[in-house]
């Protein structure tokens, strides 16, 4: 419990030290939610050890209470914290995926000791939007606790070629992997990438 008390008060330290030096005062000063969004970095090192069952069930919470069309909740959420079953799922995919060096299929999920499937409805169009949005959440909500993620995308490609790792995931029928996040305990703190704030225009 101290330890992870000790990793909280570091995070939110340094979402206040980042907060600071990406936005404007007015703009960040007492708004937790603010300071955290600006904050929150993908991280691609880890400590050891997966997150806890019962900070996960939290993070997922604020997950699938992300908006979402029509409440059709068209998501499905697989999470592995367990070495073993993560080691099986990587050889299933690097099985299916022979002519890519089983090192790059292991090395994809950059070392993140709770990994995160998530598969969409295709019958349903908004069904990717609905899965960003909860991802996003996940994220977020892992950020403010503390745990540190990366949204993955290489992963998917893989998997969606190796119908017996699919399988081991358990999805429903007709799902299909969409996003792969990995969370953990971040141990390392990267600097905040430029954004172009030409790209967002007011219509006059």
């Amino acid at each position: 419990m101290k330890t992870l008390s000790k990793t909280i008060a570091a995070a939110c330290m340094i979402m206040l030290s980042a907060c600071s030096q990406t936005v404007t005062d007015s703009s960040c000063h007492g708004n937790e939610v603010i300071e955290n969004i600006m904050s929150r970095r993908s991280i691609r090192k880890y400590k050891d050890g997966p997150v806890s069952r019962e900070t996960m069930n939290t993070i997922l919470e604020c997950g699938i209470n992300a908006p979402n069309g029509m409440n059709r909740q068209s998501w499905e959420v697989r999470v592995v914290d367990d070495p073993a079953i993560m080691d099986e799922i990587v050889s299933l995919m690097a099985a299916a995926n022979n002519e890519v060096d089983p090192g790059m299929v292991k090395g994809c999920f950059r070392g993140a000791p709770t990994m995160i499937f998530i598969a969409n409805d295709p019958s349903y169009d908004c069904s990717p939007i609905d899965c960003g949005l909860l991802s996003e959440n996940i994220m977020l909500s892992g950020w403010s606790l503390g745990v540190g993620s990366v949204c993955l995308g290489s992963p998917i490609r893989f998997l969606n070629n190796a119908p017996e790792a699919i399988a081991r995931l358990g999805f429903s029928e007709g799902y299909t992997p969409i996003i792969c996040i990995g969370m953990g305990y971040p141990d390392e703190m990267p600097d905040a990438k430029p954004r172009d704030s030409g790209k967002v225009k007011f219509v006059e």
